[in-house]
């Protein structure tokens, strides 16, 4: 069971790197929360956008991501959820700009709702789950094992290796804020390039085709 050739391995690590380096609405939610409010917030994050990431991989194995691939409107409804929902950050983000500056490092603001939010971000995107059903399926290999249990098995490994990718980023971007914490106007307006990036991602996935 889950016995693969060598050259599985490397084929699949490389592809599960290249996706976890790839910028988008995931990757943008921890690193706001990391340059505002210091790394702890950023690995609240980050944990809610595993989690939310989590829930795509049991569905994917479980073949209930079919529905959502292959319905236009469970697609639709879903896609427009997530956009509003980016966009609705954004907002947030212009609102508050300049008017709270990142945390000390170390401090927890609305943990829970950190961590809840990150859940949605990466569960409202039906990208995710497409992508999954589209992705896993080329790694399973006949006699490995069933294929639920594989493509669960791979799905994990995905966030695995976001395990090696984010936490770096995160400890930067704090860094990176701590450095510039008394400087108002640079606040100012990362706040609102932030609030911009969000906005942007929203409509980016509200126009986004089906496939």
């Amino acid at each position: 069971m889950f016995s693969y050739a060598p050259s599985h391995w490397i084929t699949f690590f490389t592809a599960a790197l290249l996706l976890n380096i790839t910028p988008g609405p995931d990757m943008a939610y921890v690193l706001a929360h990391s340059v505002r409010r210091g790394r702890r917030a950023g690995f609240v994050a980050m944990g809610g956008v595993w989690t939310g990431a989590f829930l795509h991989v049991v569905l994917a194995a479980l073949g209930l991501s079919a529905l959502l691939a292959s319905s236009a409107v469970a697609f639709t409804l879903v896609k427009y959820l997530g956009a509003l929902y980016l966009v609705w950050l954004g907002i947030q983000a212009w609102r508050a700009s300049g008017e709270s500056m990142p945390q000390a490092t170390g401090q927890v603001v609305s943990g829970r709702s950190t961590f809840g939010r990150g859940v949605l971000v990466a569960a409202l995107n039906p990208k995710v789950a497409v992508f999954f059903l589209a992705f896993l399926p080329q790694f399973v290999v006949p006699g490995a094992g069933p294929v639920g249990a594989q493509l669960f098995l791979h799905g994990c490994l995905i966030i695995a290796v976001a395990g090696f990718v984010e936490p770096p980023m995160v400890w930067f971007a704090a860094g990176f804020a701590k450095r510039m914490r008394e400087n108002v106007r640079m606040q100012r307006w990362l706040d609102r390039a932030l609030g911009s990036l969000f906005i942007a991602l929203g409509l980016r996935l509200a126009m986004a085709p089906k496939s």
